[in-house]
């Protein structure tokens, strides 16, 4: 299996002492299916065409303006479709400007067409995942991954299914959906034929993050990741029901914690004796299950909008020769690899990106 392949290659390509290597027992009891990469990037004209018999249909075909968006090739296939669906449609004009909008107040909620089960398939998945690409991108995760998990929303008639996946896993792992992301990530790597290699490689990276997620809910991980959270939908001006909620449970799960480190050190003996107390049995905060220790990574700054309006690509040759070379590479070459490869990805993989460069410098012995 592809998944298998990919996740066993990195384990021993980026030698990361703080990615243990994953115990696929620990996988979701329901595990997904493995695909046969039977999805597809659509044919550009495919697309196209597509897109202008549905401008048809609803009478809304203005053949200037259609060609008009087709002709910046400098943007995607993805992105190209869903302007030009969206001239059928001004909410849709106005929803999709507004997501895209650094600027802009954050998307509060899912459009109202995205759930109607009336509009037609094509139209509505690929609007859907124009928007939640902009808004995962914004950080607004919650409504990106409610878009593509909308009843009717079709990976099987987007034009970039990879996308789909990939922002559909985004959203999830950074919401702490551990399934969901674990399910996209696997349809990302099995099901897609030609997922762009820098898609790939965070999928990978997130897969191996997720292995180190302790079920404990008082684990100090967990409880960053509730910080970051409650701090990002603060930083979007969500301090509403959500965000105290989420505030309610940390502060919940810090006077837990701190109760227990009260009992274990009143039983004195080092913290042996502590009545049953610890976490999950004894675990210390910080172990892994398996008695190993977990060394979680920092903190992905994503408190930037990600700029550029290319394309992105990087393939598995260039990523293999980048490997080769990163140790060598003045600081501002390292930066403009970065920059290309999380390019519309985002920012909080920036820093995962650098980490996987800089466990190759370590294992190859590379100065800097």
């Amino acid at each position: 299996m592809k998944i298998r392949t990919l996740l066993a290659v990195a384990a021993v390509t980026t030698g990361l002492a703080g990615f243990a290597t994953p115990a696929f027992a620990a996988e979701p009891a329901k595990k997904p299916s493995f695909g046969f990469s039977t999805l597809k990037s659509m044919p550009l004209e495919t697309a196209k065409a597509k897109a202008a018999a549905y401008l048809k249909s609803v009478g809304h075909f203005d053949q200037q303006a259609f060609d008009a968006i087709w002709a910046n090739d400098k943007r995607s296939i993805l992105d190209r479709t869903a302007d030009a669906l969206a001239l059928g449609n001004t909410e849709v004009q106005a929803f999709l400007a507004h997501a895209r909008n650094p600027q802009a107040s954050a998307p509060a909620e899912v459009p109202a067409i995205l759930k109607d089960d009336k509009q037609d398939s094509f139209f509505r998945t690929n609007v859907a995942l124009a928007f939640a690409k902009a808004a995962a991108s914004r950080r607004v995760y919650e409504e990106a991954l409610e878009a593509l998990s909308t009843k009717g929303i079709d990976p099987e008639v987007a034009v970039d299914p990879a996308s789909f996946y990939f922002f559909k896993a985004v959203s999830a792992h950074a919401t702490m959906k551990k399934e969901t992301a674990i399910s996209s990530i696997v349809k990302l790597l099995d099901d897609v034929a030609d997922s762009p290699a820098r898609y790939t490689m965070v999928a990978t990276l997130m897969f191996f993050d997720i292995q180190n997620w302790s079920p404990d809910p008082k684990d100090l991980s967990n409880i960053e990741k509730l910080m970051d959270n409650s701090g990002r939908r603060l930083d979007l001006a969500r301090g509403g029901e959500k965000t105290q909620d989420i505030q309610k449970k940390i502060i919940f799960r810090l006077d837990e914690l701190i109760k227990e480190l009260e009992n274990k050190n009143k039983g004195g003996g080092g913290g042996q004796a502590n009545g049953g107390n610890c976490p999950a049995g004894g675990q210390k905060p910080g172990s892994s299950p398996g008695g190993g220790t977990v060394n979680p990574s920092n903190p992905a700054s994503d408190s930037v909008i990600m700029g550029g309006s290319g394309a992105g690509k990087v393939d598995e040759k260039q990523l293999r020769q980048i490997a080769q070379q990163w140790g060598s590479m003045p600081a501002a070459e390292r930066a403009k690899v970065i920059n290309e490869i999380t390019r519309d990805l985002p920012p909080k993989f920036e820093p995962m990106i650098r980490n996987y460069f800089e466990a190759l410098d370590k294992m190859h012995g590379y100065k800097k």
